[in-house]
């Protein structure tokens, strides 16, 4: 049916978002070490500038710390440079073959700040997923106008349509809350 075909094809920006929205949590720091927070880090190495996951393995051994293994000893100092160039005022410490990352845990006042980040973000996410919506529904006129579905379709249709954000909707909550519970713990 056409207007299945509508809702599967506009279904595709909103999975996109979704995914969007995982990957910009798992950049906030939370007080607890995740080798996510340092891999959109670009390493100058060679003459040619890297992700840091092309010039290092990254591991996370405790809670608190973030191991970076050079493959080459050499690129330990650039690694050092782009870790303090960025903005995530954290301070490198080697031992001249690791660098260690030690996350300090967030006080009460940033907790409740990045709180009020991931819900703003959150926000921002479901904006995104309403207005991919209000596409797919602007293409299900369409084509009851262009006599490509009944009326009936488009009824059938945009409850569909509706389920569907309702339940993309749902899944942005669901990746906040969890978010939220990881910045609120100590």
């Amino acid at each position: 049916m056409v207007w299945k075909q509508i809702i599967t094809t506009g279904e595709v920006p909103m999975k996109k978002t979704i995914e969007k929205i995982r990957a910009e949590f798992s950049s906030i720091r939370t007080g607890r070490a995740s080798a996510s927070l340092i891999e959109g880090l670009k390493v100058e190495s060679y003459g040619t500038v890297m992700p840091i996951n092309q010039v290092a393995s990254l591991g996370v051994p405790d809670a608190r710390t973030i191991e970076i293994r050079p493959w080459d000893a050499s690129q330990i100092k650039n690694i050092e440079k782009s870790i303090l160039k960025s903005d995530l005022g954290l301070t490198p410490r080697n031992d001249g073959k690791v660098i260690r990352l030690s996350i300090p845990s967030l006080t009460e006042e940033r907790r409740k700040e990045l709180t009020k980040v991931v819900h703003k973000i959150a926000e921002d996410f479901r904006v995104s997923i309403r207005n991919e919506r209000r596409q797919i529904a602007d293409s299900i006129k369409k084509a009851e106008k262009d006599k490509k579905i009944s009326e009936d379709d488009k009824r059938k249709a945009e409850a569909e349509l509706q389920k569907v954000t309702d339940n993309y909707v749902k899944k942005i909550d669901e990746i906040l809350n969890l978010k939220e519970k990881e910045i609120m713990e100590v």
